[in-house]
C-alpha cells in the first residue's frame, strides 16, 4: 500500500488492511481458545507519516509503535486523541530517557540496568505516574538484537521492582526472522516460559508477552501474546 496518493483510496486501503488483520487475530485467538480482545494491536507507524497514523486511528487503532524519540517527537507534536497512545518499541540511549519518559506510554525495549536506572531517574521529574516498561529479552540469542539474554531477565526485573518510578508490566521479544512462521515458535514459547518462570520465582504479575510481527503474529498468540506488533500488515511496505 502506498501511504500517498488519494487521502480517500489510502483511508480506504488501510482500513481494509486492518479488518484483515482483525480477521486473522480472530481466527488464531479462536484456534488457541483465547478470546480476540486479549490481543491488543500495536500498529507500527515508525517511519510513516502522521496521516497515516491519524488514518489509522480513524480505522479503530488506539496503540502505536515508534522507534525513535526524534521521529517521535516530531509526528506527534500534535497530540492523539486521549484514548490513543504510542509505544516505544526501539533502542533507547541512556541519555534520550528523559525524553522517551516524556514521549511514551510504555518503553517496551528495556534490556540494560543502565537504562533501568536512566529511565527510573527520568521518571522522578513527571509526579504524575510511574512509568510502564518491558524487559527485552533475547530469546534466540541472535546477535545483531537487541535485548538482554534470559538468564539475565531475573537481575533487571529486580532492579524495576527496587526502582521507585518504573513498573514492569511483562516481556517482549524480536523472534528470528523465518521463512515458515512456524519456525518463529520457540521463540515465542520461550518468552512465554520465561515470563511464566519469573512470575512464580517474584510472586509477581508479568501481563504483557508483546512477541510477533506481521509475519508470524498467528504463531505469536497461540503461544500467549498479549500484545502483536504490525507495521507491514497495516501500512504496507516501506
Amino acid at each position: 500500500m502506498n501511504i500517498t496518493g488519494d487521502p480517500s483510496q489510502v483511508e480506504e486501503s488501510l482500513a481494509q488492511r486492518i479488518a484483515q488483520v482483525r480477521a486473522s487475530v480472530a481466527r488464531a485467538s479462536e484456534a488457541a481458545r483465547r478470546s480476540p480482545d486479549e490481543i491488543t494491536i500495536v500498529a507500527v507507524s515508525k517511519t510513516f507519516p502522521r496521516s497515516a497514523v491519524d488514518a489509522a486511528y480513524d480505522a479503530g487503532l488506539r496503540v502505536f509503535g515508534e522507534s525513535r524519540v526524534q521521529e517521535t517527537r516530531d509526528k506527534y507534536e500534535m497530540t492523539l486523541p486521549e484514548d490513543a497512545s504510542v509505544r516505544l518499541i526501539g533502542q533507547l540511549q541512556t541519555n534520550k530517557a528523559r525524553q522517551a519518559v516524556a514521549l511514551f506510554s510504555c518503553i517496551e525495549s528495556v534490556d540494560r540496568l543502565s537504562l533501568i536506572d536512566a529511565l527510573d531517574r527520568a521518571a522522578a521529574t513527571n509526579a504524575e505516574r510511574i512509568v510502564p516498561v518491558l524487559v527485552q529479552v533475547n530469546v534466540s540469542r541472535e546477535q545483531q538484537k537487541s535485548g538482554c539474554t534470559p538468564e539475565d531477565t531475573a537481575e533487571l526485573i529486580e532492579r524495576i521492582q527496587t526502582s521507585e518510578n518504573l513498573r514492569c508490566d511483562g516481556l517482549m521479544t524480536i523472534a528470528p526472522l523465518v521463512a515458515d512462521a512456524a519456525d518463529a515458535r520457540p521463540a515465542f514459547a520461550g518468552l512465554r516460559e520465561l515470563g511464566e518462570n519469573l512470575q512464580q520465582r517474584f510472586s509477581i504479575a508479568l501481563p504483557v508477552l508483546s512477541m510477533g510481527m506481521s509475519n508470524d503474529f498467528e504463531v505469536a498468540i497461540a503461544e500467549g501474546a498479549t500484545h502483536i506488533r504490525l507495521g507491514r500488515a497495516i501500512f504496507g511496505s516501506r
